[in-house]
């Protein structure tokens, strides 16, 4: 098998560059299907040129597209709220499953899609934790890991903060996403509990507010969060979550150890340009995260792919993302409830 037929399901904005991904960098996959069941979306996928070109199927009914001829596998990216049910239909006709982050939006039907999958290990299913594929963080590793030249890594300061966005797209999709730690401040979970060595959660605590959505108070949502996490063994975490930076995506992460600290991003630039004028230095930065982290998602995509094709293991286990979906609800409550969400030793949340 030199190639894998695969099918995206979900066709908003990252479904789309997903679909365009696979078809131009990602030489040993064939999107043969893709589906929504937004109107608008099949609308624009039917009279799509380029997917006619490609030979590609457009369905409004995901099970009708989990029976296209020869389907091997699925990329699940449609909203947060189906992931979980539409991860284990397809698991069911025993195709592979790339599942954005996260894999649900309760915690016991995410572990379904675990249990799912490890009831049939010939499948490859994996949670797209983008950002672990990226050069700068997987060089940041090499400098923890390999070369020790931090020290004892103890704290992660990890920030996740997107473009103001004044078109009403962010608060549609906030209904559906669960919450902003579940959604806009994953990726920081994930890497935290990467450069940390995956410590146990030991205490989660939070504070948000409203600056520019007011209508998400409706959704018992804001929109700028800060969490901490404290683990067991001394080891912290501290999160800032916005999506009303005016800059444009502002995605940073700092990792402090015994003997120093790596940063990755810290100042965020679109490219190496810096305009010098009267009124100093600067530079442009990315407007969203798809322009920061795109060489990562075709680096995820053809891992992935690999992976199917050459049957070795996925390279990202899909339970490391149970772990972050605790770590994530939990500073939920804490933010909603303005209580201390505690942990025991062995990670299980204290009620």
């Amino acid at each position: 098998m030199t190639s894998i037929k695969i099918a995206v399901v979900g066709l908003g904005r990252m479904g789309k560059r997903h679909v365009h991904t696979l078809l131009y960098r990602v030489p040993r996959a064939q999107v043969v299907a893709v589906c929504s069941s937004d109107a608008s979306e099949i609308e624009w996928a039917t009279s799509n040129q380029e997917y006619k070109d490609f030979g590609i199927a457009v369905y409004d009914n995901y099970d009708n597209m989990l029976a296209h001829p020869g389907l091997q596998a699925v990329w699940v990216s449609s909203s947060t709220d189906v992931h979980a049910c539409q991860s284990l239909a397809a698991i069911k006709r025993d195709l592979h499953v790339l599942c954005e982050k996260p894999l649900s939006t309760d915690l016991a039907e995410a572990q379904s899609v675990v249990d799912a999958a490890r009831a049939k290990p010939s499948l490859k299913v994996m949670a797209g934790f983008s950002r672990r594929f990226d050069a700068s963080y997987r060089d940041a590793s090499l400098k923890v890991f390999d070369k020790k030249a931090i020290g004892s890594p103890f704290m992660v300061r990890s920030n996740t903060c997107d473009l103001r966005d004044d078109t009403g797209f962010f608060v549609r999709y906030a209904a559906r996403n669960g919450g902003i730690f579940v959604d806009c401040a994953i990726h920081d979970i994930d890497l935290s509990l990467w450069f940390l060595d995956n410590p146990k959660p030991k205490a989660c605590w939070a504070a948000g507010t409203l600056q520019h959505h007011p209508e998400l108070k409706d959704l018992s949502d804001v929109d700028n969060a800060v969490g901490i996490v404290e683990f067991w063994g001394g080891k912290i975490a501290y999160f800032y979550c916005s999506r009303t930076q005016a800059h444009g995506h502002d995605v940073c992460t700092e990792i402090t150890g015994t003997d120093g600290k790596v940063m990755v991003n810290v100042v965020p630039k679109r490219n190496n340009v810096v305009l010098a004028d009267s009124l100093g230095l600067r530079h442009e930065v990315q407007p969203e995260y798809w322009e920061r982290f795109e060489d990562a998602f075709a680096v995820e995509a053809n891992e992935f792919v690999s992976a199917v094709l050459k049957d070795t293991e996925v390279p990202l286990p899909l339970e490391s993302g149970i772990m972050v979906m605790k770590i994530g609800q939990a500073l939920q409550h804490a933010l909603l409830s303005g209580e201390v969400v505690r942990f025991d030793e062995s990670g299980e949340r204290l009620h």
